[in-house]
């Protein structure tokens, strides 16, 4: 079984709920776009009086409670009746791996909230719920992860090795593994959320994704991540990480271009695409803060980085990430951009 990664837990100074701002702020920018869709897309049968809404990817919050309730709000103004009367009730469906903070995210609940809550532990790449349950899924800044690392990445043996962390785009072998992953994975996606959504039914997805033609090399983001891979062997060269096994270590991560998610979703057969559109916000690029790198980097991929090397090691390359990051940041600052989406689905 492939390995799960979840963004760090708890409340602390190094945890997801302090350090996603970030994806918050395509949130703030998106409600609007959620409210006018669910105002004029959503077509479902509500005669049980429930209204289900699925969060897939939660992690910890606060970002998950913004999320579900700009759902609840544009629902609430489309059946305003039913609604005011309480003769709807909502139910939010809380979704990430099992092994995701679910205590904090629990604990944190807005005091204020008017929905009943669950907690679904599973791969939003499979089924985790029942069939023709779901009226709005909601997935944010979660599709870029991978089930798994592509086959032949890690073998020596294989034209697809990837020694460099990460696919970048410098080698075709491994774009091509990257991607073919990425379309069995969304294909899985998309067919797990067909089977839970009712005909009607709404499925938001934003994140970061690429441009035609653009290649992650060029970005910011995988820029970052080929120098987290440069910190990581300076981390092995002192010893902290066996070289053999750092060779064979690379992300499950893969930002699709636009055309890419097209295919996939029109392949796919049970959704309509009723808005694809770039989306801007005021952090769309991160700051050229070494502490903010080093801390944002921590959070999404110090989980990751431990269950493979330990603490130490991660610790270690984050301490370098900082300490370094001031000589590739004229580097950055030419990077091309990549792309935040906002993706309208409706169940077929």
């Amino acid at each position: 079984m492939a390995p799960t990664y979840t963004m760090a837990g708890g409340e602390g100074p190094n945890s997801y709920s302090q350090h996603s701002t970030y994806q918050r702020a395509l949130l703030e920018v998106a409600k609007a776009k959620i409210n006018g869709a669910v105002s004029s897309k959503l077509d479902i049968n509500l005669d049980l009086n429930r209204f289900n809404i699925a969060d897939f990817g939660c992690s910890t919050g606060p970002n998950t409670f913004l999320a579900v309730q700009s759902i609840i709000d544009a629902v609430e103004q489309k059946y305003p009746k039913e609604t005011q009367d309480e003769n709807i009730e909502f139910q939010v469906l809380f979704n990430d791996h099992s092994n995701n903070d679910f205590n904090t995210l629990f604990k944190t609940l807005p005091s204020t909230k008017k929905y009943f809550v669950s907690g679904v532990p599973g791969s939003f790449f499979g089924r985790v719920l029942p069939r023709d349950s779901l009226h709005v899924g909601h997935c944010s800044y979660s599709l870029h992860w991978l089930s798994q690392v592509p086959k032949g990445i890690a073998d020596k043996n294989s034209p697809a090795w990837n020694k460099d962390i990460h696919c970048t785009g410098f080698s075709k072998e491994v774009v091509e593994a990257y991607h073919n992953q990425f379309m069995i994975d969304m294909g899985s996606f998309l067919k797990a959320r067909g089977e839970e959504l009712v005909s009607g039914g709404l499925l938001f997805l934003l994140g970061s994704c690429l441009p035609d033609g653009v290649k992650m090399s060029e970005t910011m983001k995988g820029m970052l991540l080929d120098f987290m891979g440069k910190c990581l062997h300076d981390v092995a060269k002192e010893g902290l990480i066996d070289q053999e096994e750092l060779d064979s270590f690379n992300f499950p991560i893969y930002p699709a271009h636009v055309a890419e998610f097209k295919k996939v979703i029109e392949e796919n057969g049970n959704f309509t695409i009723e808005a694809f559109e770039k989306i801007s916000h005021a952090n769309e690029e991160f700051p050229l803060d070494p502490n903010f790198l080093a801390t944002s980097h921590k959070v999404s991929f110090g989980g990751v980085l431990e269950s493979r090397f330990g603490k130490e090691a991660m610790e270690k390359t984050m301490e370098f990430i900082e300490e370094k990051c001031p000589k590739i940041l004229p580097q950055l600052a030419s990077a091309k951009s990549g792309m935040q989406y906002f993706i309208m689905l409706r169940r077929n």
